[in-house]
């Protein structure tokens, strides 16, 4: 099942947004920002939906990967 399913981006732009904003620490607005460079434009509070959203679940897959 496509956890990205019914969304407006693709799961790629979010996976990036979310991957971004985990790794570097950036805020929303930069982030924003960035994906605008990039020609895609997203609101700096959907981005703070994706990550809310997002992220447990990254975090979750990726612990099953550092443990092996």
């Amino acid at each position: 099942m496509n956890p990205f399913h019914g969304r407006h981006f693709q799961g790629e732009i979010i996976l990036w947004a979310v991957r971004w904003y985990c790794k570097y620490g950036i805020s929303y607005r930069e982030l924003q920002e960035m994906l605008a460079e990039r020609g895609v434009n997203v609101d700096h509070t959907t981005i703070y939906r994706w990550v809310q959203r997002y992220a447990p679940e990254i975090e979750k897959r990726l612990r099953w990967y550092w443990r092996n």
